[in-house]
């Protein structure tokens, strides 16, 4: 599960009704140093409340009913977005368990057209992953058709922020993740250049869908693999990603959660290298357009900034001739964070290439798990804008429970 606002208070059970039916619990939540504009929250739900069909959120002061969503996994929690929370303020809620689901908007859905699972904010269209393997293009060669990754990313006013199978580098595609220069049981396997045909990494299958009034995501399972192996390809990594969106509309906000496991004997050995892992090939009017640059956390641009350490980069550019740009925030808890990130001299593309440090491997038993969260906006790079963004989500804000 995405961990992004998750801070519980101990929950004792005298402090809620012990039935299921009609159960409810106050929470206060607590902005911190941060103003919190749109930050959704997660509160994990007491044992007495985990079995029923539905919850009702009220803001104790106004009695204001507040969308509350369930969020699959293990301990069962709930979501809601807290608007306009400033620095310093609190704000109090009731949570009570319902005898039937109660009904309401999904503001966020997941939809699926058979090729694609898209996600959508109202009737704005955030992302499509696309799960069926689309064919090359015209006149590029066939080896670069691909599933498994994220096309097209848009901004609020539906503006593209990504492409895919680029002319000039086919084989990047939107939002996708894979390593470059790596050792398998000896050989050297690329997962990223298709043309090479030495690794591959294809869509496994749609493991669940979720729309609601608060967030929409996908679960999505993934394989890599040993196309160099002496009796045929070889599986070697399973990569499950888990992509939310919320009801945000400006900008709009994603989490991207990628779980790669090992699933043969021997481990993969990551080498150090110059760039591989998470990817964005930015939009294709980007390429070669003047004023088209990356800015990171450090204040560098494209000719400063290439494998220097970022907790966050924006990519951009104009699109259908207004500004656009997608920023990517990696979470601190990722593996070397804060990660190096590749800046292409040239093109709209980057990477968080954490091999530049040196060599790593998955082992069996052991997951490389990254987090990161994307946010798309219309207007020019906004340094400010990404700090704010970066900063509420490594420093979620605090829920806790409080006696009624």
């Amino acid at each position: 599960m995405i961990r992004i606002l998750s801070s519980l208070g101990v929950v004792f059970a005298a402090l809620f009704v012990a039935s299921a039916r009609g159960a409810s619990v106050d929470v206060v939540v607590s902005a911190g140093a941060l103003d919190r504009a749109a930050t959704p929250v997660f509160f994990q739900l007491p044992k007495a409340m985990r079995q029923t069909p539905g919850y009702v959120l009220t803001e104790a002061e106004s009695g204001t009913a507040i969308p509350v969503q369930v969020v699959p996994g293990r301990p069962p929690s709930v979501a809601w977005m807290v608007r306009d929370l400033p620095a310093g303020q609190t704000r109090r809620y009731r949570l009570q368990t319902a005898d039937s689901p109660v009904a309401g908007e999904n503001r966020v859905t997941c939809t699926d057209d058979g090729t694609r699972l898209t996600l959508s904010v109202g009737d704005r269209e955030v992302l499509s992953y696309n799960h069926a393997v689309l064919p090359s293009p015209e006149g590029i060669d066939p080896v670069f058709a691909k599933s498994g990754h994220i096309h097209p990313m848009r901004t609020p006013a539906g503006r593209l922020v990504t492409d895919d199978f680029p002319p000039d580098h086919a084989h990047q595609h939107g939002i996708f993740f894979a390593w470059v220069n790596t050792t398998f049981e000896g050989r050297s396997v690329d997962f990223w250049n298709q043309a090479k045909k030495l690794g591959s990494i294809e869509h496994l299958k749609v493991i669940n869908t979720v729309s609601g009034p608060v967030f929409g995501q996908f679960t999505v399972r993934l394989r890599h693999s040993d196309l160099t192996a002496p009796g045929g390809p070889e599986p070697v990594l399973e990569e499950t990603w888990t992509v939310r969106a919320y009801d945000v509309e400006d900008p709009l906000l994603v989490d991207f959660l990628s779980d790669q496991r090992c699933v043969a004997k021997e481990p993969l050995v990551i080498n150090e290298y110059h760039y591989g892992g998470l990817g964005l090939r930015g939009a294709r009017e980007w390429f070669q357009q003047d004023g088209s640059d990356f800015l990171t956390s450090a204040g560098k641009i494209r000719a400063s900034g290439n494998h220097t350490r970022a907790r966050w980069v924006i990519t951009h550019g104009r699109s259908e001739g207004q500004p656009a740009a997608v920023a990517v925030l990696g979470h601190p808890d990722n593996f070397r964070a804060p990660q190096h990130v590749r800046l292409h001299p040239t093109k709209p593309y980057f990477c968080f290439a954490p091999m530049v440090l040196g060599p790593f491997e998955i082992a069996p038993g052991k997951p490389y798990v990254s987090r990161y969260r994307y946010a798309t906006w219309d207007g020019e790079p906004d340094s400010e804008r990404a700090d704010r963004l970066w900063q509420d989500y490594v420093e979620p804000a605090e829920v806790k429970v409080v006696e009624k």
